[in-house]
């Protein structure tokens, strides 16, 4: 049995959502522990493609529970889409669950989302307009709605009534912006609720249950470390903690039940949004990346901008997480290039600094200090060992795990399922990482 999350270590988009499918495959339970619409997963199966934001990528094995945790915000519309889009590809969502205590996102949510945004002007920070920041504020407000207040008719049109009238005053007078009208969102929420009711269960407990029963548990979270609303680039993050502690709180689970946290990285760098990117590329190399890697928002189809790898954040992702070991996903985007930049360190105001500062405009003055690596100029797409990659690509792993101070455990070279570089299952241990620090062969996980 193993407790196992797994953490996006840069900017988010880096993979996971291909990793958990593919740990999804020996995991009885998997639960998604934060973010919501503002986040999303892509994952190829044989040639299609599954697009989901709140749904666990565990959803497409037939015999493992999904369970949406309390620290998601549920935007009903969106989840309901999902399940509809799952049902027409014969894909049973009966196994999934939603937590009653999760806050659900509202139409004014998302208005004033959008407006704020827009009222910042040159100071946006890369929000995604979903009203995610906004349902979060709620829920600290103490004013929020939860799926459990969904079922409850009388006592959500209570809520609703004044809530939507105290909205209204900011919709109108802050931002110019023509009032809901109560009754007309009261009965489409109401809606969703009966749509919903037979998914929505005390998670908490239910998580309880499996852990008791020794079932393996995975936990996935949305967006990645360094846009972690404590830990990552603020003002440009999110509105909760995609880190691995946050996958305790936003489930109900005790941090002694963990027992193994797994990161994703790309081979290079991305980020959405707005913010500092010290190796952000720019022309026709950066556009190379973004070309090859299909750098494009799965929630918002936004360009990514693109970098070289930096293991700065590696190293920080690595601490704040407590990883024991790192996927690597996107390897095959880097055949074509003669040489790669690694960034193994920064300037700041022309000191040299091997960690990530907690400022932000501290942060945009850093410039990279790179270390160049030969390419390997050949296709690793149909790779499926480690003996089968080119030796400059597996030094290139080598390297990286010698920087990150972690073992490489997975290596993703394609969308697909099947181009994949695994030894064994990393769920179960004891098991043999790919690659440890210093290149030798060492423990992946521990049972």
């Amino acid at each position: 049995m193993a407790n196992v999350i797994v953490i996006g270590a840069q900017w988010g988009d880096e993979g996971k959502g291909k990793i958990t499918d593919l740990l999804s495959r020996s995991a009885d339970v998997v639960v998604r522990y934060q973010g919501g619409v503002n986040a999303g997963h892509t994952i190829v199966v044989k040639g299609q493609t599954f697009k989901l934001h709140l749904i666990p990528s565990g959803i497409l094995y037939p015999n493992t529970d999904c369970i949406i945790g309390c620290g998601t915000v549920i935007d009903p519309q969106i989840l309901i889409a999902e399940l509809d889009q799952l049902k027409k590809l014969n894909i049973s969502t009966d196994h999934l669950l939603i937590s009653e205590t999760a806050h659900v996102t509202m139409p004014y949510h998302r208005l004033i989302d959008q407006a704020s945004e827009e009222r910042r002007g040159s100071h946006k920070i890369g929000t995604t307009g979903r009203g995610i920041g906004p349902t979060y504020a709620d829920k600290s407000e103490r004013i929020g709605i939860r799926v459990l207040d969904l079922m409850d008719p009388d006592g959500l049109r209570e809520q609703l009534e004044w809530t939507i009238n105290y909205k209204n005053v900011i919709l109108e007078k802050l931002y110019n912006l023509p009032p809901l009208d109560p009754e007309e969102v009261i009965e489409q929420y109401l809606g969703y609720a009966e749509r919903l009711r037979p998914h929505v269960v005390d998670t908490s407990l239910k998580i309880s249950d499996a852990i008791v029963r020794r079932r393996n548990i995975l936990f996935e979270g949305a967006q990645g470390t360094l846009l972690d609303l404590d830990h990552g680039t603020y003002p440009y993050v999110t509105s909760s903690n995609p880190v691995a502690g946050g996958a305790c709180v936003g489930t109900g689970v005790g941090p002694t039940m963990i027992d193994r946290v797994i990161g994703v990285s790309k081979a290079y760098t991305t980020r959405v949004g707005e913010g500092p990117f010290p190796t952000e590329l720019h022309g026709e190399l950066g556009e190379l990346l973004c070309d090859r890697g299909a750098e494009f928002g799965t929630t918002t189809g936004r360009k990514r901008r693109c970098g070289w790898f930096d293991a700065v954040i590696g190293r920080y992702a690595v601490r704040i997480n407590g990883m024991d070991c790192m996927a690597l996903t996107k390897l095959d985007v880097l055949d074509e290039l003669e040489s790669i930049q690694v960034c193994v360190a920064y300037d700041i105001d022309g000191d040299r600094s091997e960690y990530f500062p907690t400022s932000s405009r501290k942060f945009a003055r850093c410039r990279p200090i790179y270390k160049s690596l030969p390419g390997w100029q050949v296709s690793t797409t149909e790779c499926r060992t480690l003996e089968e990659l080119p030796q400059q690509a597996l030094d290139y792993l080598k390297f990286l795990a010698e920087l990150m101070e972690v073992p490489i455990a997975i290596v993703s070279l394609g969308a697909s399922r099947d181009q994949t570089i695994i030894v064994e299952d990393p769920i179960h241990g004891p098991k043999r990482a790919l690659l440890h620090p210093d290149g030798t062969p060492a423990t992946l996980l521990s049972a």
